[in-house]
């Protein structure tokens, strides 16, 4: 006759091992007192078997113990209890991370397919550097760098810098602007930033002019590299 589903070879379910092996643990948790601790293992002993870290042929000797001494029982199945919960937060994390990758390759996937464009980002960090007047940068001063394909600026500005308009453009060296835009500076995190769709896809590679004003002010310049 097949046996009832849910049943192992002897006859009991799943669900009544799982009672017969917790009244077993409850019992060796009190029937076995060891107050002076007779014979049992060190801490170090009862991790590596508890994590699995030790061989099996090298914690046989110590089986017998674990079953007959309360407390090291005790010890051992908190140090398991402790591995099992490190072990599956390591998995929820991996699969985490698996899950994040898929979905930022498969929203490229599916932008690519649709023929949509992927909106990249860059920034523009002038927090450190001086405050030029004028049309021209500072001479010497390392030029930012910037990538023609990228669809939005988030410029941080110089320390100091007040919230409000500014108007933003980026031009040939002592000439014609190949964008212009205006935007609004706010204050977040102690960082004045301006954050502005730009198209720089009709541009050249080369070397340009960042500039930065308040309405009706001097330009402030920075040297800027397109790639």
């Amino acid at each position: 006759m097949q046996r009832e589903a849910g049943l192992n070879a002897k006859g009991y379910s799943v669900r009544d091992e799982k009672r017969i092996l917790d009244a077993l643990g409850r019992g060796l948790l009190k029937e076995f007192p060891n107050p002076e601790r007779a014979g049992c293992p060190g801490s170090d002993v009862l991790k590596r078997i508890a994590s699995h870290a030790m061989p099996l042929a090298e914690a046989e000797k110590w089986l017998d113990h674990l079953t007959s001494c309360s407390p090291c029982y005790r010890d051992f199945s908190e140090l398991q209890a402790g591995y099992r919960q490190r072990r599956m937060q390591t998995v929820l994390a991996v699969a985490a991370s698996i899950l994040i990758v898929v979905g930022v390759a498969g929203w490229a996937l599916f932008f690519k397919q649709k023929g949509l464009p992927v909106v990249q980002t860059a920034v523009l960090d002038l927090r450190n550097r001086s405050v030029p007047r004028g049309g021209e940068p500072t001479p010497g001063e390392q030029p930012l760098e910037l990538s023609r394909a990228v669809k939005r600026l988030n410029i941080y500005l110089p320390l100091g810098s007040a919230e409000g308009t500014y108007e933003l453009r980026i031009a040939q060296t002592g000439g014609s602007a190949v964008f212009a835009t205006s935007g609004v500076a706010s204050l977040k995190d102690g960082v004045t930033s301006i954050e502005e769709a730009v198209d720089l896809s009709s541009a050249s590679s080369g070397r340009y002019v960042l500039q930065i004003r308040k309405p009706n002010s001097e330009w402030n310049s920075y040297p800027l590299l397109l790639r």
